[in-house]
């Protein structure tokens, strides 16, 4: 437990639970609450009722700000790492930082605006998060190939970068499918004609988010060795 605290540490395994809490506890409460079947309901649907709404949007609320703090943080460690051994352009780093932002904005849009009151903003927040989210995942694994061996073993590079192709693979078929999906509605029956491009979906929004969520936790090693200091001075000009 104690390498969770250690230096920045603490911020990505904050980011891991709480995210996995919010989907986690928020499908218990829909399915036990008979709001949605036990069967692969889309993310948003554990979130759409209360009493899982109320929770699903303050944790993912909660997490969209962890993720941006451990973004911002991630991007400081590349910058450092980069200043004592080069091996890569800035800008890369400040564009994955940038999308990864636009993510975490679009995390924060489908926690505030439910799938049924606002589909039109839930959706195009859910398409910010997810899209972005990959690309960042994606410039990140770049990223680490570019430091190792200095800053990042061979194996977790592989590792992330087999985590961010499964996430990008899925994003595509998760949104053709969901564009084929007729109607937004938290009850399916198989016979629907809609009903296997809502289970295709599905299973790729759940791959991607923990995608996500594992991605995340690969960073708690590099984490561990910084820490951020932003010292206030204090001027005396009476």
């Amino acid at each position: 437990m104690l390498c969770f605290l250690r230096g920045m540490a603490f911020l990505p395994f904050l980011l891991v639970t709480c995210s996995s809490a919010a989907f986690i506890i928020s499908y218990v409460a829909a399915v036990l609450s008979r709001h949605v079947s036990p069967f692969l309901p889309y993310i948003s649907d554990t979130g759409t009722k209360p009493p899982e709404s109320g929770i699903f949007g303050f944790m993912i609320n909660f997490s969209a700000f962890l993720a941006a703090a451990t973004m911002y943080t991630r991007y400081n460690i590349v910058e450092k790492q980069n200043q004592t051994y080069y091996f890569s352009t800035p800008a890369l780093n400040l564009v994955s930082f940038i999308l990864g932002l636009l993510g975490c904005i679009g995390m924060s849009i489908v926690a505030s605006f439910q799938e049924l009151a606002v589909p039109v903003v839930h959706d195009g927040g859910a398409l910010l998060a997810f899209v972005c989210g990959a690309i960042y995942t994606l410039l990140q694994s770049i990223i680490s190939y570019k430091s190792c061996p200095e800053w990042n073993s061979l194996s977790m590079c592989h590792i992330r970068m087999i985590i961010s192709a499964v996430s990008c693979a899925a994003v595509v078929p998760m949104i053709v499918c969901a564009s084929l999906v007729s109607t937004t509605k938290l009850e399916w029956d198989p016979s629907e004609k809609d009903y296997v491009y809502h289970v295709v979906s599905a299973i790729c929004e759940w791959t991607v988010a923990f995608g996500f969520i594992f991605y995340f936790l690969t960073f708690i090693q590099d984490f561990q060795s910084f820490t951020l200091r932003n010292p206030i001075e204090y001027i005396d000009d009476i």
